[in-house]
């Protein structure tokens, strides 16, 4: 395997490219600057140097057409909230598309999926090794199957906190009552469910969470119904009162 070394090495998840080809014997390939171009440019690295294992966000694998994936096996994405076309586009023209999720505090990956499937909703698979995830209702209990919660992070990856912000250390970082002997889990902030094919499925962040006309309603669920529509790639839903009284949900 040849895989690309796309993020700088001042970034955490420069860790994910370099483990993978390292510790794998596979060759490390340092990229051009045109990489940063996404687009024609970006394709145009991936075939040019023989690429067959790449990890890009998937903004960026978003520009990237697909006739650059010649010679691709693998194909990592993460970051940020990955769409159902996305998926079908790349799994289309036989690439094993996989989808991880990790918050800087616990650098760097906490979950990963396995090979994603067209037509189903793009997961952020289980827990890596070393590290354990909860999904946790407003007084700390595990949700059922199905039912959205917030995510808790513990394992032997977690950050200590926050340097010099005792405060923010704190509110984010909490007892664990599901370790014996005690313990931390960082709360990420991020709304999310176990699927009942026992996987985890993304839905959002607590802070975009409304309520429209008594219904409780979650933006990221909305978000992803739009971007699931052909041709529209990347969706924004907010709550306008154009006029006095009057609510919508506006995407």
């Amino acid at each position: 395997d040849r895989l690309l070394q796309v993020v700088s090495p001042s970034f955490d998840v420069s860790v994910v490219e370099l483990g993978l080809a390292l510790c794998s014997g596979a060759t490390l390939v340092l990229a051009p600057d045109a990489v940063a171009a996404g687009g024609d440019e970006l394709a145009g690295v991936l075939v040019g140097l023989s690429i067959s294992v790449v990890v890009l966000p998937a903004a960026l694998l978003a520009t990237v057409p697909v006739w650059g994936g010649v010679g691709l096996r693998v194909v990592g994405t993460g970051g940020e909230a990955l769409s159902g076309e996305l998926v079908s586009r790349w799994v289309g023209v036989g690439v094993r598309l996989v989808n991880g999720y990790g918050p800087t505090e616990s650098t760097v990956a906490v979950t990963l999926s396995g090979g994603l499937v067209s037509g189903e909703v793009p997961d952020i698979g289980v827990p890596v090794g070393n590290a354990r995830v909860f999904v946790l209702d407003s007084v700390l209990e595990p949700v059922p199957v199905g039912v959205v919660g917030e995510l808790y992070v513990a394992g032997s990856g977690l950050a200590r906190g926050y340097v010099s912000r005792p405060g923010l250390t704190g509110e984010r970082f909490v007892a664990c009552p599901f370790v014996l002997g005690g313990g931390r889990m960082y709360r990420t902030g991020d709304r999310v469910r176990w699927s009942r094919r026992g996987v985890l499925e993304f839905v959002g962040r607590v802070d975009d969470q409304v309520k429209l006309r008594g219904f409780r309603v979650e933006l990221g669920e909305v978000e992803a119904a739009v971007r699931s529509f052909s041709g529209v790639d990347q969706a924004a839903v907010l709550v306008r009162e154009d006029r006095p009284g009057d609510k919508r949900l506006v995407a």
